[in-house]
């Protein structure tokens, strides 16, 4: 079967990579994260209204963000964010943690809008969103650091295991710069569960790139007269379909629930969707092209030595 020769486009996959990851660096430092009650403290609350006679259809513009916002400005609730739940949902963000903020709301809203009932409610507490977010950055720095270790462990070299953690650290700055464009774009806020999209993400990344770097330690093995990069090159031919094929499954999967899910998983699941699909890429045109460059630079700085 006739290959083709991935290597010699390695400029084109760091280019790419170089654009995507600068954008979202660039809406990152202009517009940042939205960041959710779970990390800033605050209240988190769910509504659905039901709206009266003159609410809606011809009789009126019916329940929108406007007028509930509108609404909650008269008890003197600065609302965050308000965003669309479904029909007739919405989900109020606030900064505030009264006790009978729960209440406060569900009455005025009834009193302006309709029958309001409370469908969920939470509150976070400013110090304890301060001691999520650490915990979530140390938890990153450890999975990072045990795969560094494991997989330069396992294949016999450090240059292993720093491209692999260079790989996942390339789809972290593609997903934190993609929601920081989303942020912006369609309001999405970041949360624990965008937390657990990352590491989940990183471990998806790394199952992949472990694939393509054993065929690459077999092929080294049964071909010792071929050069390193044309090693590499038969390991990405032989590895791209299955990575392909296994990555479309939860592909066509999480777009599903994307579309057809809930209101409240859906940053969750694009999360995911966005990981996946990058997680695919780099394992294949990051994680490998790298052992390439690497493997270049130590055979001129041997031949330098001579």
């Amino acid at each position: 079967m006739r290959q083709i020769n991935f290597i010699k486009y390695i400029p084109f996959y760091f280019g790419l990579s170089a654009i995507v990851i600068g954008v979202g660096l660039a809406a990152l430092a202009i517009w940042g994260l939205r960041p959710a009650v779970d990390f800033v403290g605050g209240s988190l609350i769910q509504i659905r209204i039901e709206e009266r006679e003159g609410t809606g259809g011809k009789e009126g513009p019916g329940v929108t963000e406007g007028s509930v916002r509108e609404a909650l400005a008269e008890v003197d609730v600065d609302a965050h964010s308000v965003q669309s739940a479904g029909e007739n949902g919405f989900v109020i963000r606030t900064k505030s943690t009264d006790s009978d903020l729960e209440q406060k709301v569900k009455d005025k809203l009834a009193e302006k809008l309709g029958e309001t009932t409370i469908e969920r409610y939470e509150t976070v507490g400013p110090t304890l969103g301060r001691e999520l977010l650490i915990k979530t950055l140390v938890a990153i720095l450890i999975a990072s650091g045990g795969i560094l270790i494991y997989v330069a462990y396992r294949f016999g070299g450090s240059k292993y295991g720093i491209c692999a953690d260079l790989a996942m650290i390339h789809d972290s700055l593609v997903l934190v710069g993609s929601f920081a464009v989303f942020g912006k774009l369609l309001g999405i806020e970041v949360d624990t569960l965008f937390v657990t999209a990352v590491l989940t993400i990183l471990s998806f990344s790394v199952h992949d790139t472990i694939v393509v770097y054993d065929r690459i330690r077999e092929n080294l093995r049964r071909f010792p007269e071929m050069k390193y990069d044309e090693v590499v090159n038969l390991s990405i031919n032989e590895t791209l379909g299955r990575s392909i094929n296994n990555s479309l499954t939860i592909i066509f999967m999480l777009t599903a629930l994307l579309v057809l899910g809930g209101e409240t998983i859906k940053p969750f699941i694009l999360a995911l969707l966005v990981g996946t699909i990058t997680g695919t890429y780099s394992s294949t045109f990051t994680a490998a092209p790298l052992l390439v460059i690497w493997e270049r630079w130590e055979n001129r700085r041997k031949k330098a030595k001579r």
